[in-house]
């Protein structure tokens, strides 16, 4: 069973930072791509920004130079900082996987509620 523990969303005013944070299993994590994913309400889920194994990075246009996904490998735990959040940065973040150890089927976290607001 795929497990993928999130933590860290808030609110928080524009201009400001929070990290989020996602654990997940060893083998998981060493092998699978792990990434994040948001939804704002009324709207589909987007791409963030996801990592590789090798921990080669992508991100949505929308938060580069912004926001930075990171890997710990010590931990099992891959973050996501985000820094100059703005209104438009509130939704709910969702941690994902999917990689050779789960046949490319996308596994969820449970969700983390960003809110950005004055």
């Amino acid at each position: 069973q795929v497990q993928l523990v999130e933590s860290g969303g808030g609110l928080v005013q524009p201009g400001g930072s929070l990290t989020l944070s996602c654990a997940t299993s060893e083998r998981i994590f060493r092998i699978n791509l792990m990434g994040w994913y948001r939804q704002a309400p009324g709207k589909q889920r987007e791409l963030v920004a996801t990592t590789t194994a090798g921990g080669s990075s992508n991100y949505a246009d929308s938060v580069k130079g912004r926001f930075t996904i990171s890997r710990d490998n010590a931990k099992n735990t891959v973050y996501l900082q985000m820094n100059s959040l703005q209104p438009e940065d509130t939704a709910v973040y969702y941690c994902n996987t999917k990689g050779p150890l789960t046949l490319w089927k996308d596994y969820w976290g449970q969700g983390t509620q960003v809110t950005v607001s004055s």
